[in-house]
């Protein structure tokens, strides 16, 4: 079956699912495999983003509008992320045999070092990818799914991560509730944990805050939020036209409690491939962040085939 064919299919079941209204959480079945993932939707609403008791780039806090979209319920773990490292690894999840279409896609130079660093694989959150690599990655699953799914932006991140809460955690405002909620500094034994350990938000979606920190697709604009001081943003995206730096969100173990909070920006940094020997760098791996990682997002109202084509084949910016 075709690119084309499956996301035509997608398209019919979304607007047969609409007609129904079933947004709904669902289980992402890879077919051919024994591969699947879990999405919770997300209302689509207005809230307040940013914080006035963090960073300055976290302000103003202003309004904003989001729509609706399904999220992953858990951080996207090496058991589905390796397949598409690997295609020898993806064809023992495929009886031995992978679509032309799926075939066709670019992969990930296979890293030089072992980037889960040790810290285990099966169901922990897979890691240290760049932001092209992460988007690679969502094309692998349009094209084995003929869904599209992509990196959350900033906005549509923190409004899921805050389900609702106006406080600087998605509980509330005491530091010290971190332990039952993410694995950071204080509790997580200098490494990631397997996704789903800890309590949910109030959307039932995992790990927002700590275990990996998160790619969103946005360009990190440290003074971005200064244009929305007096105006609802709607659907708000700093569309990345850079290589650096892009938007990091929701801490990890390495961090301390405050870079966990809801409305903490991080940029991407290139010291994260300061011993990459090659030349030019990678453009897949970080191979000093194993603090990095996914987790998709699928919008309630698809775009074009066009316009997804066009999210997932910009060409890398070569890395010095």
């Amino acid at each position: 079956m075709t690119v084309r064919s499956l996301f035509f299919i997608s398209l019919l079941l979304i607007n047969v699912a609409l007609a129904q209204g079933n947004f709904e959480p669902y289980t992402q079945e890879i077919v051919g495999t024994n591969l699947s993932f879990k999405m919770q939707p997300i209302q689509g609403g207005e809230y307040q983003m940013g914080s006035t008791k963090g960073n300055a780039d976290e302000r103003p806090v202003h309004q904003v509008k989001v729509d609706a979209f399904w999220m992953g319920m858990h951080e996207v773990t090496w058991d589905l992320y390796e397949p598409f490292v690997y295609k020898d690894f993806e064809l023992s999840k495929s009886g031995g045999s992978i679509p032309p279409e799926v075939d066709a896609i670019t992969r990930p130079t296979k890293p030089y070092l072992d980037m889960t660093f040790g810290m285990g694989k099966e169901n922990h959150p897979a890691l240290a990818m760049t932001h092209y690599n992460a988007i690679q990655f969502c094309k692998w699953l349009y094209v084995r799914t003929g869904v599209f799914y992509r990196l959350p932006t900033e906005a549509e991140w923190e409004y899921a991560c805050r389900a609702g809460s106006d406080t600087e955690y998605n509980y509330g405002d005491d530091a010290s509730e971190l332990d039952g909620y993410a694995w950071y500094r204080s509790n997580r034994g200098n490494k990631t944990h397997e996704v789903g350990q800890k309590k949910p938000n109030a959307w039932g979606v995992h790990d927002m805050h700590g275990n990996v920190a998160e790619w969103t697709y946005d360009q990190y604009i440290a003074d971005y939020y200064q244009q929305f001081a007096e105006a609802i943003a709607d659907n708000p995206v700093a569309t990345p036209n850079k290589l650096y730096p892009h938007t990091i969100r929701g801490g990890s173990f390495e961090d301390d409690a405050n870079a966990l909070r809801s409305a903490s920006r991080v940029p991407s940094d290139p010291v994260w491939k300061q011993l990459d020997p090659q030349i030019p760098k990678s453009n897949w791996w970080f191979p000093e962040a194993p603090f990095i990682g996914i987790r998709l997002v699928r919008p309630l109202h698809p775009p074009t085939e066009a316009e997804i084509m066009a999210y997932y084949d910009k060409a890398p910016i070569q890395d010095y």
